[in-house]
């Protein structure tokens, strides 16, 4: 098969097309015929060498793949609502920019009723994360108040419509005039160019200095500071990267006065219970969503996979409103 490779650590040039044998599925896992691959933010940063590949998984970058179940233990298949041909999108933990890929069968969805394989393959990466960020351990729930960092990233536009539809008012940030109108498209309440206003002066103006109750944040650094003034009391910092860097100074008198707490994820390393769980949960509230069109996915470009390394140069660019994708249908 053919497959996206990582020939060294560097820019996008080091992404090239090459061979491998086609996997085999094992207990509790199905072979995918990959249609279309995401591709997403901890892809690069794997390319640079920053994001070690967690044991056993494949070293092949790519995180979230739609396509057609093409092997499985029919009982098992059964089971989880499934049959051989049926098209799934699936979180992986390495393997996706491939022709054909691995998924634990727990991690697998069913294609929203209507959508393309290069919309399905835009949902699981980034739809997991905002559940379990803002909803499991970011505790939010209707009529809170939220602050997304990078609201047109994949994981912005995503979590701008499902906090939104959740009943949140939603504020994100933006590193544009035109980004942050994206983002009231999408339904965010406001937005704030973080360019040219001081996002915590904004935060007490828009909330009449009460603060906001969740933050989803994926610069770190320097902005820990200024999350935490913020929170209003009982607030949750959620940190999902560090973009802005991993040394960060707060002021933690606050942080006892106002009962705030700092908490942090990643995804890819947790076992395939722990994405199982979430998997069910996005397949009860948030795929309705989808299949009725009150949430959609924002897709910005389509790379054939030949071109990863255009795919990766745009998302380094920070150009882009929503997601991009692979797709298999030419390389």
């Amino acid at each position: 098969m053919e497959v996206i490779e990582i020939t060294q650590f560097g820019g996008p040039d080091v992404l090239h097309l090459a061979q491998r044998p086609v996997p085999v599925a094992g207990t509790g896992e199905v072979l995918i015929r990959v249609r279309a691959s995401g591709v997403n933010r901890p892809d690069v940063l794997q390319r640079k060498g920053f994001y070690p590949v967690p044991p056993g998984a494949s070293d092949i970058p790519g995180l979230e793949v739609a396509g057609i179940i093409e092997s499985g233990d029919a009982v098992e298949l059964a089971k989880a609502g499934f049959q051989l041909g049926d098209r799934v999108c699936a979180l992986v933990a390495g393997g996706g920019y491939a022709q054909w890929c691995v998924a634990p069968l727990a991690q697998c969805l069913p294609v929203p009723e209507g959508f393309t394989d290069v919309q399905a393959a835009s949902l699981p990466e980034t739809f997991f994360t905002v559940w379990s960020n803002l909803f499991d351990r970011g505790r939010l729930v209707a009529g809170e108040t939220v602050l997304i960092q990078g609201g047109t990233s994949g994981i912005g536009v995503t979590a701008i419509q499902l906090a939104k539809a959740m009943g949140a008012r939603v504020f994100a940030t933006a590193g544009s005039d035109e980004k942050c109108a994206a983002c009231l498209s999408l339904g965010a309440d406001a937005a704030i160019n973080y360019k040219t206003h001081d996002f915590q002066a904004e935060v007490a103006r828009l909330t009449a200095a009460q603060g906001v109750d969740v933050i989803l944040d994926m610069v770190a650094g320097s902005y820990v500071a200024k999350e935490v003034q913020c929170l209003r009391e009982d607030g949750r910092l959620i940190i999902i990267a560090v973009q802005g860097g991993v040394q960060s100074e707060l002021d933690a008198g606050l942080v006892l006065r106002r009962r705030l707490t700092v908490s942090g994820s990643t995804l890819r390393p947790r076992p395939v219970a722990f994405k199982a769980a979430i998997a069910q949960a996005c397949l009860k509230v948030v795929w309705p969503l989808l299949s009725s069109g009150q949430i959609k996915p924002v897709i910005h470009s389509v790379f054939a996979a030949v071109d990863a390394a255009k795919a990766h140069a745009l998302m380094e660019s920070n150009q882009h409103v929503g997601k991009i994708v692979l797709t298999w249908e030419k390389a």
